[in-house]
């Protein structure tokens, strides 16, 4: 029997070895310690520093989640980045890969901290290590608080994004807290004093208890009866379909179209002779070939260009060069030459093709810098191209700007009316609104449901996610502006659809079934 148990112990300390030669470096038996029953897991200094540790995969964690659900904006962070320090490249997803680094490495050194409490290990964190986790916590938390000065509207999207996740995250949550119990119950049963046991027992089950009563006070509008599901929200090519051409271009929205898009958003300047044109930045820099053409009139504002020299620009050529979205597939030979022979697009062309098709078409219009020629008819001179120029079907225009608004009314009564936020029913009614056209970080079903009562519909921009756009469909939403019209289009049916019976049978038995195996574990 002795030497049967002494070759067991023997046996078992290789898997030690590895656990204490990871986490400590210390690879020798003589070099590590066991826990005496009743005595602390680690020395003082080593009990100061493991909260540390576990500061810093918590805050790592909420990095890597919250970044992680921003990638539905990932190309405005990008955007972002290149106005400041001007020349693009995909920050966004180097920041990811980051913090996914980080939260494995600080994830591996606790697990292996659980695994030696498990064993009876004495704890003992290499200096090394230690250097890593005040990186991991500083970045994390540097990385938090910066992007919450800067973008703090993406904390919207975390709580949207819980809407959806919060279900499978309780389930994550509980699976944890399974695996804790071992390491909970081994030092609980060791611990010499009634006190200790409580203290280390105590705020595990409260913790416990939290998470089992969690789920009544979730809410998921995609948690629904049967039935209840309304229509699919439309689809509004975002400058058309800029994973798969140079946005703002005839080949941008063609592709929109080809894919089954219900309506066009673009950005209308207007040039220094009167035409309108599509650009989203106020300079030419980033989405054509200025740089080549004019090099000394890179940082002018587009708006004092002429069209002929605007039309003199390639505006496809930057979309090979820079791909400017982490997720952009491969092109083919022909859609590539013919991204590389794309212009600055006119408005009136814009509405040409919309009407042709029957798409809606909804615009952000920019008003003319100072001293510019039509810094103060620029709407009448947009209402001549929409009314004159382009015969498109006045239904078909979500007119979006609120300046000269009763006078946009009174010239083209057709026009369907857009408010670009919230506001009481009885004003938008008022101003003959019909639509919202919402930032979808405003989200709300309540309100969704109320204005869909006055006959308001709402349309929320800029959702990729299918995450996101299921969450926009299970709240009522009529529409929504997308860069993804190739990927929602394909969407069947909301993504994390369940009734309120079978989520409550995933509730009781994950809830359950812990209690089952907790119960086991500190049993044996």
């Amino acid at each position: 029997v002795v030497r049967r148990r002494l070759l067991q112990r023997y046996e078992h300390q290789p898997f030690i070895s590895c656990l204490a030669g990871f986490y400590s470096c210390r690879w020798k038996r003589y070099q590590r310690r066991r826990t005496e029953p009743g005595k602390c897991c680690c020395k003082t200094r080593e009990c100061m520093f493991f909260p540390l540790l576990v500061g810093a995969f918590c805050f790592s964690l909420i990095f890597l989640y919250m970044w992680g659900e921003a990638k539905n904006d990932y190309n405005n962070f990008d955007w972002y980045n290149y106005g400041n320090l001007g020349f693009w490249f995909l920050w966004s997803l180097v920041l990811l890969i980051v913090a996914a680094i980080l939260f494995m490495y600080i994830t591996l050194l606790l697990v292996l901290a659980m695994c030696l409490l498990a064993e009876g290990q004495q704890l003992y964190l290499h200096w090394s290590h230690k250097i890593g986790t005040f990186l991991v916590l500083g970045f994390s938390v540097s990385a938090l608080f910066v992007l919450s000065v800067l973008w703090g509207d993406q904390w919207k999207t975390v709580r949207l994004s819980f809407q959806i996740t919060a279900p499978y995250l309780h389930i994550g949550a509980i699976t944890i807290m399974v695996l804790l119990s071992w390491p909970v119950a081994l030092h609980a049963i060791r611990a010499d004093k009634k006190v200790v046991q409580v203290i280390i027992v105590g705020p595990y089950l409260a913790i416990l208890l939290f998470l089992f009563l969690i789920p009544l006070g979730m809410y998921s509008p995609c948690i629904r009866e049967v039935g209840t599901l309304g229509p699919k929200p439309a689809l509004i090519g975002h400058r058309g379909a800029p994973m798969l051409a140079p946005e703002n271009t005839e080949m941008s929205f063609q592709k929109t179209i080809e894919h089954g898009g219900d309506g066009l958003e673009t950005d209308v300047t207007i040039s220094y002779d009167g035409v309108p044109f599509l650009m989203h930045d106020s300079t030419l820099k980033r989405t054509t070939n200025i740089g080549e053409v004019y090099p000394n009139e890179t940082t002018q504002n587009a708006a004092f260009f002429s069209w002929d020299a605007l039309k003199e620009l390639n505006a496809g050529t930057w979309f090979l060069k820079d791909k400017p979205f982490s997720c952009m597939g491969a092109l083919s030979r022909a859609d590539q030459n013919q991204a590389m022979n794309q212009s600055i697009y006119k408005l009136s062309n814009f509405l040409r093709l919309a009407d042709s098709q029957n798409k809606l078409v909804i615009f952000d219009l920019y008003r003319p810098p100072e001293k510019h020629p039509y810094r103060n008819s620029w709407i009448n001179r947009t209402l001549e191209v929409i009314l004159n120029e382009s015969g498109i079907k006045p239904h078909l225009v979500l007119w979006l700007e609120n300046d000269m608004r009763s006078f946009v009314q009174s010239v083209a009564p057709g026009f369907q009316q857009t408010m670009g936020s919230k506001a009481p029913v009885e004003d938008l009614l008022m101003d003959n609104i019909v639509k919202l056209n919402l930032a979808y970080t405003e989200m709300s079903s309540e309100d969704i449901r109320k204005y869909a009562e006055a006959n308001i519909t709402t349309n929320l921009y800029v959702v990729n996610e299918p995450w996101l756009f299921s969450l926009a469909w299970c709240s009522g939403a009529h529409s929504v502006t997308t860069n993804t019209v190739h990927m929602l289009k394909n969407l069947r049916q909301p993504l994390f659809l369940m009734t309120p019976q079978q989520y409550k049978i995933m509730w009781i038995l994950t809830d359950v079934t812990s209690i089952f195996l907790i119960s086991l574990i500190f049993a044996l």
